[in-house]
């Protein structure tokens, strides 16, 4: 069962990673750099800040704990331990994969880091905002920054799933906890 789950992962890597193009290759470049979501995280922060000043800062600590928590957590406990070999370092389909400004990576790929910290970071600001456009918006963001992993060559589909899971599930741990300091800190009596 797994090795045919492996076979159909394998298969649907080759399948998305073909479809490229210079003008794509420059695009899923920038978008997969880190470096260009700076102006969001920021505006994220300001939007913090003035939704709230008092907490701002516990939310901008408890913001920089989860994506320490997100990124370690998807290489300790998963890249480290899977040691799964990235699409581009897999020798049987190396020579069939697309990859962009000759970068692949470190050698492991499960689970991705930025489907990770994309998803946990896209969990907990939409439950702070709590509102329907900002978890569209914030959504597709963590889809498209980590469907761009794919189209570099440098991770599978199960790869960006299950770090899309993990995201989820620390982002969301996070904010409850957030939540719950929040309320012990400054209940009003």
């Amino acid at each position: 069962m797994l090795e045919k789950l492996i076979q159909f992962d394998t298969e649907l890597f080759l399948f998305l990673n073909s479809f490229n193009s210079p003008f794509w290759d420059k695009v899923m470049w920038i978008i997969s750099d880190t470096k260009t979501w700076i102006p969001l995280y920021l505006l994220v922060l300001f939007f913090v800040f003035k939704k709230n000043k008092t907490k701002g800062f516990i939310t901008l600590f408890f913001m920089i704990a989860l994506i320490f928590i997100a990124d370690q957590s998807s290489v300790l406990f998963f890249k480290n331990t899977f040691q799964r070999f990235r699409p581009c370092h897999n020798e049987a389909i190396s020579n069939l994969v697309h990859i962009v400004n000759n970068k692949c990576g470190g050698l492991y790929g499960f689970v991705s880091s930025h489907a990770t910290n994309t998803f946990a970071f896209a969990i907990f600001t939409a439950l702070f905002f709590n509102k329907r456009y900002i978890y569209y918006l914030l959504f597709f963001w963590a889809f498209i920054v980590s469907y761009s992993r794919i189209y570099l060559g440098v991770h599978y589909p199960a790869d960006i799933i299950c770090g899309a899971i993990l995201g989820l599930f620390i982002g969301f741990l996070i904010y409850k906890f957030y939540d719950f300091s929040l309320k012990k800190l400054f209940i009003k009596k």
